[in-house]
């Protein structure tokens, strides 16, 4: 069994990317998950069950989350808490893109210890243990530098920019997007973005892990208000989530409305 908390979840995650990828995404069986919240398949299906054996089985007085299991709150008595999404960008994965994610947190006292992100289709595994750094395998990482908010190159969805959102005129950046939030939080942590932002409410199996790694390069990622993040709620949302370096981030949360 692996030593550390950091260790067993890169393992996991890489075990989880040999199942992922023995399904072939647009022949995947799919079904619609009730109340409109997207799909799912059955390789999201498989990988979580891999994922609660793996994980749970090594450490079984650790709490659950995850995206692809019925939340009974048990979680709420537990000081340590798995919290995974099996497939982030689940709609990648049907229309057999490579950007869909595995992404895997262990939260101690509301706050991310350990997560890692791994995008299988890509090859690139984030990693981060709280204290000592993020990688992008095994290659130490650290956000951009950029301060000014005009022409940051963002990754947000098109609506944020509505005028309504933002206190003043909506600031001229250059936007991106990913279908999954774990991996726009991978590509700002690694520098390659200035910054992202979400103003939706967001589920916390979609920004646990990526958090700790953007913290680690050396971001701030706050929600829509600026407010610090706390993992292992009640209800598992976030109310949206700004990310960008430290000078980045306060002109970012300072111009939105």
């Amino acid at each position: 069994m692996p030593e550390t908390d950091l260790a067993l979840l890169i393992d996991a995650a890489r075990g989880a990317g040999e199942i992922a990828q023995r399904f072939s995404g647009p022949k995947a069986r799919v079904w619609d998950k009730p109340g409109g919240q997207g799909p799912v398949t059955e390789a999201d299906l498989a990988v979580n069950d891999y994922l609660e054996g793996h994980l749970r089985g090594a450490r079984p007085d650790y709490g659950w989350l995850s995206e692809e299991s019925a939340d009974t709150g048990d979680r709420l008595a537990s000081d340590t808490v798995f919290i995974v999404d099996p497939i982030d960008g689940t709609r990648s994965f049907i229309e057999g893109s490579r950007t869909w994610a595995h992404a895997l947190a262990v939260v101690r006292d509301g706050k991310v210890r350990a997560g890692v992100v791994y995008l299988p289709a890509r090859d690139k595994l984030y990693a981060a243990d709280a204290g000592q750094g993020a990688t992008l395998n095994d290659a130490p990482i650290r956000v951009g530098g950029r301060a000014a908010l005009e022409g940051a190159a963002v990754l947000a969805p098109k609506p944020v920019f509505a005028p309504e959102h933002w206190r003043h005129a909506v600031p001229v950046m250059t936007r991106g997007f990913r279908p999954s939030l774990a991996y726009r939080l991978g590509l700002v942590a690694e520098g390659r973005f200035d910054a992202m932002f979400t103003l939706r409410p967001s589920w916390e199996w979609d920004i646990a892990a990526g958090a700790l790694i953007l913290s680690e390069a050396g971001a701030v990622i706050s929600d829509r208000r600026g407010l610090d993040l706390r993992f292992n709620n009640a209800h598992p949302q976030l109310d949206g989530v700004v990310a960008a370096n430290p000078a980045l981030h306060a002109e970012l949360t300072g111009a939105l409305a």
